[in-house]
């Protein structure tokens, strides 16, 4: 590997743990929003029940994965972490617009459940990605 290609799958590699993260942190805000709503105000975080803030996290997190994904896919071609996300920001994108105006649950569930598709598409193409520069490392000595 030249160094302009290892620079590339530097800023991938950063690109998915940057999804990876976005989007566990989304599951988890997801999942423990029904139980702390009422505590929000308390402590200065009302902005995270906000409506228009999940769907801006949300947003961030699908065009990242996307991106950091679709990238994956072209280097490994290993369809595995897209078929992960393709369920996930369905999940996601449904639970943010639909899912929300009928029960809080459902998207709880549905965001939830999105996220952590899509956290879990992210480490796997990391993994793959490890993996392969492990191998191309291990034949280059």
């Amino acid at each position: 590997m030249d160094s302009e290609q290892v620079s590339k799958s530097r800023v991938w590699s950063f690109a998915d743990r940057v999804g990876a993260i976005a989007s566990f942190l989304c599951a988890i805000h997801c999942a423990a929003l029904p139980f702390v709503l009422s505590v929000l105000p308390f402590i200065g975080l009302e902005f995270l029940a906000d409506h228009r803030f999940e769907r801006g996290f949300v947003l961030f997190a699908s065009a990242l994965a996307l991106f950091a994904l679709g990238n994956g896919y072209r280097r490994h071609r290993r369809p595995f972490p897209l078929l992960l996300a393709l369920p996930g920001l369905c999940l996601l994108v449904l639970g943010v617009t639909y899912a929300e105006h009928y029960s809080i649950a459902m998207h709880s569930v549905m965001v939830t459940c999105g996220g952590l598709l899509l956290a879990t598409a992210h480490f796997f193409n990391l993994r793959i990605d490890r993996q392969l520069s492990h191998a191309h490392h291990g034949h280059a000595h």
